[in-house]
């Protein structure tokens, strides 16, 4: 038996769903819970009591008072306190207190005491079906004349500071010609935006419901509820231009001012005119009939008694083609029989059922649709019809499935990326400790990518990205997950490891991937890896430190060399510490000058007198003592550093060559090595250029030594690094020539002066015959290409007395004299005394 309105108690009632934050998560927080749930007000609890409440519109109001709230904890803005009715209370008993106490929500605790919903005075009027009485009632002057306007290129500040000033909870938004409108929903996702300073254009609303002021506030109603929307634009019945807005609240106030005033007045002539009006009838039809939504009502055995246009649009069928048949015309085949047994038990349980459904249209196109069974039963009446209301919602779900890729897998490679990879480490972990298996990470990081970035460009750096995952791919067993962390970073993860040797053999699988080159931008390319590998449970228990360690183990691969695997052990923990040491190490030691400018003198092989010195840097630290270039200089290179070190080293030696210059006893060249690394990166030739400007020297005096690796990753730019500097007026050499690729090719294409013959074949001369035949080929080389040459690595007579008779040019070497600092080159071969120059940034 239908209740009587007088009856009707708070659980009658819809209530708004309950969602909880807590006092000290901050307003961002609270409104980012709120999108997510889409409620337009929360509760906050504390200790499992509910203290306060915040809504949309606190929102507004706060941001037009307080740009900075947003990081306030919610206790200090919240409302409070909170007033609560026990669902069991009469609606009527609600209503009043709302009235009495001035408030718009109520807290509906059961009979325990705990929180079961909010209700609203909205809620309450709804739930006493007064569509009559909106019916009756016209728009009018219902509505808010005072809406502000703003432009499209407004900010969020200023759209909550108009909605505030205004006291409305639109605003009507103007851009290019268009018109939209931002509701305090939309604020929120304004707030959730990064950049506050964004143009709101983008988050109005441009498809305007209107009506008019000779429309129904009922007819107002069901078009906000029709579309799922708020705010309804008023326009003029002629002219059709903007008059003001319509709320969902203007609409409430209204009833819920005759609701309070004349509440069992209304309520009995709601009665009246539902059993007494024939329109009711007719405007329900007039509403299936409007309905987006397709609308399908059967019988008892589900014979189609009716349809409306909506219907026929979505599914293709005529309802001349459908009326007298049963649904199962629709059927896709993609559900079983335990589906739909499913379906009518919950539907003759609960008088309703609602879910994702596929069903085929006509021409063969199946859809997924969301769909809502309602069983209807008049009071006096035994038979029982059903009405299926649906929206296609396929669009909707194909969106979904792009956003779930963008979120769990790699745009650039599509493999997952690092939050699904950590997704499935955790399933696996949970898996292997009940099942007391092992599993392995690995860690796999290219070699020297950097470089094909900076030389090839980023576009053909992502090629090779996607085209080393299609490679590792080929080493995924089923089961296992190969991820890209992000970078030139992979992960891959291997499930249910049953020996070492297995992890072994995929790794070397891994490596041998890259074994063949990769065709890039019509460039056949080289490319290796280095590997780190953890194992559960040997390395540890927990995903992070799984992944620390396998991180570790792969720098522990690049120290040793590259293009191998490492498996993790605990000693690499202690490398990886030092190599952090190091890095602040390095930086405090530019910072605190503790950097020392060191010389080796070179001579002319005939005659023996002084032609020049090589600038070497060295570092005295205050604890450690003189450190080795050896030990820091390839840390500094791989950390980055190394720039800041060759900059050190280029003002020291200019301000150096400067004073020798001004003394005009110094006709030598100095020379500067310069890192590969630095090389190859943008800023040398400006460093060197503001140097010589600064110490005002003679730039001809001045000698870069470069090695062939410096070539290797593009030889078109070298090539145009090299005549800038030549411009520069300095000398170029090439060092250690010979150790290195075939740098053969390279010496009349690029403006080179000198060649410096490396150490490894000066120290096997005269005795080994074929390393003395390669040395005397460089000299007689060297000699038809007008190149001067120096050899380094003097340490015996016979190699001294071996190169003069080969007309080398210069030697250099321990045998003539071995490195020392510039004070005592200064005081051994007659020159000033180097002044400590000022320190400009490295």
């Amino acid at each position: 038996m239908q209740l009587s309105t007088r009856d009707y108690r708070v659980k009658d009632a819809r209530t708004s769903p309950l969602y909880f934050c807590t006092p000290t998560q901050d307003v961002l927080t609270v409104v980012a819970l709120m999108r997510q749930h889409n409620v337009s007000a929360i509760a906050v609890r504390e200790h499992d009591k509910v203290v306060g409440i915040w809504t949309e519109s606190d929102c507004v109001r706060m941001q037009s008072q307080n740009q900075g709230y947003t990081r306030q904890p919610i206790s200090e803005l919240m409302s409070t306190p909170v007033h609560c009715i026990d669902s069991e209370a009469k609606l009527s008993d609600a209503a009043l207190k709302c009235a009495n106490l001035g408030i718009r929500h109520l807290l509906v605790v059961d009979q325990n005491e705990q929180p079961s919903g909010l209700l609203s005075l909205g809620n309450i009027v709804d739930s006493q079906g007064l569509e009559h009485y909106l019916h009756l009632k016209i728009i009018g002057t219902h509505f808010d004349r005072h809406v502000p306007c703003v432009q499209g290129d407004s900010t969020l500040t200023q759209v909550a500071q108009q909605m505030a000033k205004s006291n409305t909870h639109a605003v009507l938004v103007k851009h290019r010609g268009e018109l939209g409108i931002i509701t305090a929903a939309d604020v929120l996702d304004m707030l959730l935006c990064r950049d506050k300073q964004q143009p709101c254009w983008q988050y109005a609303s441009t498809e305007l419901v209107t009506v008019t002021p000779k429309d129904t506030l009922l007819c107002a109603y069901h078009k906000l509820h029709q579309h799922r929307i708020r705010h309804l634009v008023v326009v003029d019945n002629q002219s059709r231009c903007e008059l003001g807005v319509l709320t969902l609240k203007h609409i409430n106030t209204e009833i819920e001012s005759a609701y309070l005033t004349e509440l069992r007045a209304v309520l009995a002539e709601r009665d009246s005119a539902l059993q007494a009006s024939k329109k009711d009838l007719y405007l329900a039809n007039k509403i299936i009939a409007a309905s987006l939504d397709g609308i399908m009502i059967t019988d008892h055995s589900g014979v189609i008694l009716q349809v409306n246009p909506a219907f026929s649009r979505l599914t293709g069928y005529s309802a001349e083609e459908v009326v007298g048949k049963t649904p199962k015309l629709l059927s896709s085949g993609h559900h079983d029989e335990a589906f739909y047994h499913s379906m009518w038990q919950t539907l003759a349980r609960d008088g309703v059922w609602q879910g994702e459904i596929h069903n085929r249209r006509k021409d063969g196109d199946t859809y997924v649709e969301w769909l809502t069974i309602i069983a209807i039963q008049e009071q006096d009446d035994e038979n029982l019809v059903y009405a299926g209301i649906f929206t296609d919602i396929t669009e909707r779900k194909a969106a979904e499935r792009k956003i779930a890729k963008l979120a769990y897998f790699d745009d650039l490679t599509g493999l997952p990326n690092r939050r699904l990879f950590k997704d499935r480490l955790s399933v696996a972990l949970a898996h292997s400790q009940r099942q007391q298996q092992r599993l392995a990470v690995m860690f796999i990081d290219l070699d020297h990518f950097k470089g094909v970035n900076d030389s090839l460009g980023h576009s053909i750096g992502d090629e090779l990205l996607k085209q080393v995952a299609q490679r590792l791919q080929h080493c995924v067993r089923s089961g296992d997950t190969l991820a890209r962390l992000g970078g030139d970073e992979f992960t891959l993860l291997l499930n249910e490891v049953d020996s070492l040797d297995e992890v072994i053999r995929c790794a070397e699988t891994v490596l041998a991937q890259f074994n063949a080159s990769f065709s890039l931008a019509q460039k056949s390319i080289t490319v290796t890896t280095s590997i780190g590998i953890s194992l559960y449970p040997d390395d540890g228990g927990s995903m992070e430190t799984l992944l620390k360690h396998a991180d570790v183990a792969m720098y522990r691969c690049k120290d040793l060399g590259r293009n191998s695997y490492q498996l993790y052990k605990a000693t690499m923990n202690a490398r990886s510490l030092e190599r952090l040491t190091m890095t602040s190490r390095i930086k405090q030691a530019l910072e605190h000058n503790e950097f020392a400018l060191h010389l080796q003198p070179i001579f002319r092989a005939k005659g023996g007198d002084l032609a020049g010195a090589e600038a070497l840097i060295r570092w005295q630290d205050p604890q450690l003592g003189m450190i080795s270039p050896s030990q820091f200089i390839p840390l500094a290179e791989e950390l980055g550093l190394i720039t800041h070190i060759d900059r050190w080293v280029i003002n020291r030696s200019c301000a150096l060559l400067a004073q020798w210059q001004q003394d005009k006893r110094w006709q030598g060249r100095l020379a500067i090595n310069i890192s590969a690394a630095h090389f190859c990166q943008d800023g040398l030739v400006k460093a060197l250029r503001e140097a010589i400007d600064r110490y005002q020297i003679d730039a001809s005096q001045l000698e870069l030594e470069i090695t062939e690796s410096s070539f290797i990753q593009s030889f078109s730019r070298a090539k145009q690094v090299l005549l800038e500097l030549k411009l520069l007026g300095v000398k170029i050499a090439l060092d250690d020539f010979g150790t290195g690729y075939s740098a053969l090719s390279y010496l009349t294409k690029l403006p080179i002066d000198k060649l410096k013959i490396d150490s490894s074949f000066v120290a096997k001369v005269p005795d080994e015959y074929g390393n003395s035949e390669i040395v005397s080929a460089i000299v007689a080389m060297a000699k038809n290409l007008n190149l001067t040459l120096v050899a380094e690595g003097v340490e015996k007579p016979c190699q001294h007395q071996f190169l003069q008779q080969l007309h080398c040019d210069y030697l250099q070497g321990f045998l003539l004299g071995k490195p020392c600092s510039s004070e005592e080159f200064a005081k051994r071969y007659s020159l000033p005394q180097p002044r400590t120059p000022q320190i400009y940034e490295c």
